[in-house]
């Protein structure tokens, strides 16, 4: 999968072929077989290990702060997911947009927005926000955090804090939280 990564990236995933993976890789095309059945297997494993490790990384920003503090875990969630986008933002887009499927939901996202959406239950009954509806909620923060940074990448800004700080504020007013309650999380 990482051989596929680097050439999906570097190439595009059209461009690339199962015999570069496996040269790559530095295995026997029979074992690509026993792990994969075509290559569009291989980039719907990668982007579920995307979808994976990022819902890792910004779970382990979120647990670090003080349970009942939502809107310190809320900046945790903005700072963790936008920092884990801008990390990975080339994968991502050979994965995500480059690659065209059917389905209007993807079980990746849907797990991405089913953790956040648990953040805004979990601080709705907290009494920290109120938010008429839980998911449509989180797709709001989930693609308005998708779309800023995009557009960061798009003109090469790479610094994570300007985003989140503007990104905060937005949500902030969304959920009607004080800004203030919001922690500074250093870049």
């Amino acid at each position: 999968m990482a051989a596929a990564a680097v050439l999906f990236i570097a190439k595009g995933i059209e461009a690339t072929t199962i015999d570069e993976i496996v040269a790559r890789a530095g295995v026997a095309k029979g074992t690509f077989y026993h792990y994969f059945a075509t290559k569009t297997d291989v980039v719907l494993a990668l982007r579920e290990r995307f979808s994976r490790d990022f819902a890792r990384g910004v779970n382990e920003a979120i647990e670090a702060c003080p349970a009942a503090d939502f809107p310190a875990r809320l900046s945790a969630w903005v700072h963790g997911a936008v920092r884990a986008y801008l990390a990975n933002f080339k994968l991502h887009d050979v994965v995500f947009h480059d690659f065209s499927h059917s389905r209007r939901h993807s079980k990746e996202k849907d797990a991405v927005i089913a953790q956040l959406g648990a953040l805004l239950d979990a601080g709705q009954a907290a009494g920290a926000w109120s938010v008429p509806d839980i998911r449509m909620t989180a797709l709001v923060l989930f693609d308005g955090m998708h779309g800023v940074v995009d557009d960061a990448i798009a003109s090469e800004r790479r610094d994570p804090q300007p985003l989140c700080d503007i990104l905060l504020e937005l949500f902030s007013k969304m959920l009607s939280v004080s800004r203030g309650t919001f922690p500074l999380v250093p870049s």
